[in-house]
């Protein structure tokens, strides 16, 4: 059971509009605020990157909650990336495909190449996708 006051210090930070939810095996989009100087009254200037690749592991929690984003670079280089869930750097993140994995935490995929590295799509129902389009 958490102390009082280090729940009310959690439910502060966390974000109000939810992402939507995805899971290991799903290709997302994450949209990232990058800070490239300062405006002349001082303030700090973002401008928003994307992320795009497979989500390897969905470690859930409260404030401490982070995914994995694994995409493949030109040249075949791997590049992996730990997001926070409730980060206010994160803007939005779209997920595009939907993939079907029997794992909760899809590692074995860093030693795969080529096509033997696809992850294949799964079917969503139209009441599934609603729910998905609500949160």
């Amino acid at each position: 059971m958490k102390h009082p006051i280090l729940k009310s210090f959690e439910s502060m930070h966390m974000r109000a509009k939810q992402l939507p939810s995805f899971k290991a095996g799903d290709t997302v989009c994450v949209w990232v605020k990058i800070q490239e100087g300062a405006e002349k009254d001082g303030t700090p200037k973002y401008r928003l990157q994307s992320f795009e690749g497979t989500v390897i592991r969905f470690r859930k929690g409260t404030i401490n909650s982070t995914f994995l984003v694994r995409k493949m670079s030109s040249g075949g280089i791997g590049v992996e990336r730990n997001f926070y869930v409730h980060s206010p750097l994160i803007d939005h993140v779209d997920v595009k495909v939907r993939g079907k994995v029997r794992r909760s935490r899809i590692y074995y995929i860093r030693k795969l190449r080529g096509k033997a590295a696809r992850i294949s799509s799964r079917y969503v129902s139209a009441e599934e996708l609603k729910s998905y389009e609500q949160q």
